[in-house]
């Protein structure tokens, strides 16, 4: 393992895993059968032996029958787990003018923006990145360039009511503000 460059705390890992399966079979891992490897594999689903330990065993197993026993074809018999998605949590209309509502900063600015990325579902960099020409409010779409792992990608996401008031709000504002500041 070291020689594949494997840290010290993975080989601990490796180790533990293989112990764990020679443990459950009782006897040197390496003459184990496919049936035993089925078997061990049902024994921690029983178990409720989390994904990330089952497939890390499974990885381990897999290092263990290919490069030090030679055994490749004990890898046709290991299944991963895939852990299961959990849906959002969508937050009610009441929940969001709620949280909208508790935004502190100065006037709508900071609001607008969370009202757009929430009804846009825009993530924080594309939100950040966001220009007013971006915005087009008669056709009710914001235009996202260069969104998830920075790819030179076009897209454009439809705006929440709300959320396109709030920054039409917010738009008048700033314009009142700046022809204040520049009629004094």
């Amino acid at each position: 393992m070291r020689i594949r460059g494997i840290g010290v705390l993975t080989q601990k890992g490796h180790i533990r895993a293989i112990k764990h399966f020679a443990t459950f079979l009782g006897h040197s891992p390496d003459t184990a059968t496919p049936d035993e490897l089925r078997n061990y594999q049902l024994h921690m689903t029983d178990d409720e032996v989390s994904t990330a330990t089952f497939n890390t065993r499974i990885v381990s197993l897999g290092l263990f029958f290919g490069v030090t026993c030679g055994r490749e074809e004990m890898k046709r018999y290991m299944q991963f787990r895939r852990k299961p998605r959990k849906l959002p949590v969508v937050l009610s209309v009441e929940e969001i003018g709620d949280l909208l509502a508790a935004v502190l900063g100065p006037g709508l600015k900071y609001r607008a923006a969370l009202g757009i990325s929430y009804g846009a579902g825009l993530r924080a960099v594309e939100l950040c990145h966001l220009k007013i020409v971006d915005i087009d409010s008669d056709r009710m779409l914001i235009h996202v360039d260069d969104g998830k792992d920075r790819k030179a990608t076009s897209l454009y996401t439809l705006i929440v009511t709300v959320a396109l008031s709030q920054q039409l709000s917010y738009n008048a504002e700033m314009k009142s503000s700046l022809e204040t500041s520049l009629s004094a």
